[in-house]
């Protein structure tokens, strides 16, 4: 019988994350495509380490970590998760369905993008849907399908039993701009921020408030800071043209990703994360 295998394209916040999810839940090999090969070494060390200390013991012998899409091995689900520009995203998609086995299926990532625009470039649309995780992947349950009006049961049946078996739980959205979630945790996240540039409130008391008062086990901003500045700037543009001005990101915002503060990633957001 044929190792379970999945592969995750991208090796940044989410990839990782994602391939440590895939490590530690899973007794499936992994593998991790990511471009940037002098990243190479400290990704794996890093994603093995962690995956080590979470209970996956044999993680360094079942991560493979390759630049190329071509170059990954077939897999049974295949992850996308490179930057949310739909250019960037049709291409790796359209060279990862030639790496799916056969009854594989293949998933995006995107928090905002239109998965029926993405399917549409596809040769085999029915076998792709959207597969929306979040942030920090090892620590959350939730998994967000988006569903596209060409995608096939069996896709969907398929998607539910990796997430039973990644030890998360899902829930099914149609694609919309922002889906079920994205569009709700930013429309918080930008009105944290414009409190934060009228003088309102600090963020540390704008967090605070949301999770004592609220029950959020993450404040807005400091979630902000962990998916990153830029990468809710582009999803509000985005919505902004989608859904109109109530999304359109807030001075602040955008003064900040000009100054490269665009939150853990770069040590600096709303808050110090230099440790």
């Amino acid at each position: 019988m044929q190792t379970p295998a999945i592969t995750v394209i991208g090796g940044g916040t989410m990839g990782r994350g994602i391939a440590i999810a895939a490590l530690v839940n899973t007794d499936a090999d992994v593998a991790l495509v990511e471009t940037a090969t002098e990243r190479h070494d400290d990704l794996r060390s890093g994603i093995v380490a962690e995956s080590i200390e979470r209970g996956a013991e044999d993680a360094g012998s079942r991560l493979t970590v390759t630049p190329a899409v071509e170059d990954a091995p077939h897999a049974d689900l295949i992850v996308e998760a490179v930057p949310e520009i739909p250019e960037l995203k049709t291409r790796v998609l359209r060279a990862a369905e030639l790496r799916l086995r056969e009854d594989g299926i293949l998933t995006s990532n995107t928090s905002s993008l239109s998965i029926s625009e993405l399917a549409g470039a596809l040769d085999a649309p029915e076998r792709f849907l959207g597969m929306h995780f979040f942030q920090p992947v090892p620590d959350t349950v939730l998994t967000e399908l988006i569903l596209h009006p060409g995608v096939s049961g069996a896709a969907v049946e398929a998607a539910q039993r990796w997430t039973e078996r990644l030890h998360r739980e899902s829930i099914s959205a149609q694609d919309a701009p922002g889906f079920a979630t994205s569009r709700l945790g930013l429309a918080i996240g930008l009105e944290a921020m414009r409190m934060v540039e009228e003088g309102v409130a600090t963020p540390e008391d704008i967090d605070r408030g949301m999770r004592l008062g609220y029950q959020h086990a993450v404040g807005p901003l400091r979630m902000t800071d962990m998916v990153g500045l830029d990468v809710r700037l582009a999803i509000a543009e985005y919505l902004a043209s989608t859904l109109g001005p109530r999304f359109e990101p807030p001075q602040i915002l955008r003064d900040m990703v000009a100054e490269g503060r665009i939150g853990r990633k770069s040590g600096r957001g709303f808050f110090d994360w230099s440790e």
